[in-house]
């Protein structure tokens, strides 16, 4: 009896402690109690008002999330991906200005240009050429038929020169008894011409280091000629384009190329009437015939575009030659003071093929004459198809036209 006396003694004092509480403090009660009720119907309601689909996104963001954690490499892995990015970057390389094909090459390992100078096998290649570098370049396209006479020729040409042999008959090795000749540089195709051999051998970025390139027959008599003097007076006379004049005789074609016996340097001529409409133009200037050119490496440049893959024998190319120089009149002439004899042996002709029991050559005289006017409707083809692409009127070139139909049909 007593132990429940107590604890209703104490349950007594509990309450009265309760109901004898602060006023103020069961107000701040009663509020809280009512924010949190409201503030919990609050977040109930805006849980119904999310779509299924917004739900769903909210999970796919959460998963992406835990996905992109879990991809995230490790402090060792971050380490060498940056490491292959820098290694990337630093290898990679592309100079829109070197040549094309070379852009991904750092520019100073590019070689653009080479040269035909001979090199050793031993040694250091700084002292290959022993300081010494030809400043010019002759090609001779050559028989062993005519062995001496080209002998001759080379002679007439100093150790500035690199000496260039193109064997049409594919024997190379009778030279040998020149010793000139083991110094040369010898390239042997059977039954190719001189052209052919200089579309394919002598690109201007290869001669690139020769000041005058000369393009030569192998039957020039050149007893009245020296080269070294020869550049002397087209240095001079700022001739980019030129030829020795050639000694008259009954086999002189043009007017323009026959030797004048009162100058150096001649540049225009008067030849049969109705050949020059325009005395500023070929034949009567700005010309020289193909078979003993020189070209300064400028004007080589040019027209070793000009020469055409399939036109081996280069007629009509004299005649385009002043497309390559401004002003042509001024810049193409012919050496007077340093003159050849052309003396017209046909042994490349004989390199032709007999048919219907006629000689090699006339086959080849006949093609020589077809690729002229080949060559002449595709430059004007092309001038036409230029200006026309410019909204321009083509400038009237018919002239040249009307002395291809005289000659081919002489």
């Amino acid at each position: 009896m007593m132990s429940d006396k107590r604890f209703f003694d104490k349950m007594g004092s509990h309450g009265r402690s309760l109901m004898a509480r602060n006023p103020v403090d069961n107000m701040q009660f009663v509020l809280t109690t009512f924010i949190g009720i409201i503030l919990g119907f609050l977040v109930g309601l805006s849980f119904l008002t999310f779509s299924p689909s917004q739900l769903r996104f909210l999970s796919n963001i959460k998963d992406q999330n835990s996905t992109i954690l879990e991809q995230m490499p490790s402090n060792e892995t971050k380490g060498n991906l940056t490491s292959a990015l820098k290694q990337n970057y630093t290898t990679e390389i592309w100079v829109a200005s070197n040549p094309p094909g070379a852009e991904r090459l750092p520019p100073t390992i590019v070689e653009s240009k080479s040269d035909l100078y001979l090199r050793r096998l031993w040694g250091e290649p700084s002292e290959d050429l022993d300081g010494v570098k030809q400043r010019y370049l002759v090609a001779f396209t050559v028989g062993s038929a005519q062995k001496k006479n080209v002998d001759a020729a080379v002679k007439k040409f100093s150790e500035n020169f690199t000496i260039v042999l193109f064997h049409y008959d594919g024997r190379v090795n009778e030279w040998d008894e020149f010793d000139w000749s083991k110094h040369a540089i010898h390239v042997s195709v059977p039954k190719q011409t001189k052209w052919w051999y200089a579309k394919r051998f002598l690109h201007p970025d290869i001669v690139t280091p020769y000041d005058y390139i000369f393009i030569w027959d192998e039957d020039l008599g050149v007893e009245h000629f020296n080269a070294e003097e020869y550049i002397k007076l087209v240095k001079k006379h700022g001739l980019e384009i030129s030829q020795p004049g050639l000694e008259p005789n009954k086999l002189l074609t043009w007017e323009m190329t026959k030797r004048r016996t009162d100058s150096e340097v001649h540049k225009v001529t008067k030849e049969k009437p109705g050949w020059c409409p325009d005395p500023h133009s070929p034949p009567c200037a700005a010309f020289v015939e193909i078979m003993a050119p020189v070209f300064s490496r400028e004007a080589w440049r040019c027209v070793w575009y000009l020469i055409q893959n399939d036109l081996v024998h280069g007629w009509g190319l004299d005649f385009a030659l002043r497309k390559c120089v401004e002003p042509a009149h001024e810049k193409i002439g012919v050496v007077d003071s340093q003159w050849i004899d052309h003396r017209s042996v046909p042994s490349l002709g004989n390199q032709g093929q007999a048919e219907a029991g006629r000689a090699p050559w006339m086959g080849v005289r006949e093609r020589c004459k077809r690729e002229w006017k080949l060559f002449q409707t595709r430059v004007a083809e092309a001038d036409i198809s230029y200006y026309d692409s410019m909204g321009l009127i083509p400038p009237n070139s018919t002239s040249d036209r009307l002395v291809v139909d005289k000659l081919t049909n002489y």
